[in-house]
Parts: structure tokens; sequence; C-alpha cells
């Protein structure tokens, strides 16, 4: 399944990627994040309860921030598994200044089993969206308070 996401933000790279990679806000704003704890530099393990469409139940996993080229970009890995079934997806996030502004892409490779597989790519894409949107103006959020 292949997942595209834009999303952008009223400030530059360099102010908006510690804000990304603050485990702190990552615990805050991922959604449905119940514990987010890092085991190495730029790993951590993560347990997530989610009730969106065909996902319900708690999932547990690992996140890796792979290739990271501050302000530009960065790849996650990210591995887990629940009740619903299994994820294992790769995901590049970029970085780019328009006008003052920073425009974040978000493409994403994921692997899916169990009933996740079974409802459809569609419907798991439109999931992964609604869960990407959640995050990233989470982030906006949290980017707007720490400016002020």
């Amino acid at each position: 399944m292949r997942v595209e996401y834009r999303y952008t933000y009223e400030t530059t790279p360099e102010e908006l990627w510690p804000i990304l990679n603050d485990p702190d806000v990552l615990k805050r704003r991922l959604p449905g994040c119940k514990r987010l704890k890092e085991v190495g530099e730029g790993k951590y393990t993560s347990e997530l309860g989610l009730d969106v469409g065909p996902v319900k139940g708690t999932f547990t996993g690992e996140v890796e921030v792979l290739d990271p080229d501050p302000p530009k970009e960065y790849k996650l890995h990210l591995k887990g598994s629940g009740k619903p079934g299994e994820i294992d997806a790769v995901a590049q996030i970029r970085l780019e200044e328009q006008e003052g502004k920073t425009v974040l892409t978000c493409s994403a490779d994921a692997h899916v089993t169990g009933i996740m597989a079974s409802v459809g790519q569609r419907i798991m894409g439109g999931v992964a969206k609604l869960l990407l949107g959640q995050f990233f103006k989470g982030v906006d959020q949290e980017m707007k308070r720490a400016k002020s």
C-alpha cells in the first residue's frame, strides 16, 4: 500500500526539524500513543491504541529514524503488530522551504496483514491519511505553541 501526504507549515525547516524529532512531541501527537520509549539513537518502542474504522486495538512496535539529513529529510521504519494485524512500513519525510514556509511531504510504503489487509487498500489508505493528518496538524499546534 502506498500513501502520500503533504502539509504546509508556517515556519522554516530549521525551526520545524527539532519539533518533528522531539520524543515528547511525538508521544503527545501520535494518534493513540500510550507509550513511546527511546531505546537507542533514533530508535523507539511504542504502544498505540487505535479505533479508526477497521483498525481497532492496541499495537506494539518499533520506530527507527534512518538516514537523517537535517533539516531536509529522513526515513522512518515502522514495525508493529496487534489484534488487527501487522504493519511494516517505510516513510520518507521531506521538508522543503517555499516562500518562508515549509512543505512537508510524506511518502510511505506499507505492508499490512490480518484484518487491515482484508479491508482493502482504499479503506486502509484513507485510515492512514486520516492518522497522518491528525499527527501533522498536532505537530503544527506544537510549533505554534513553541513560537508563542
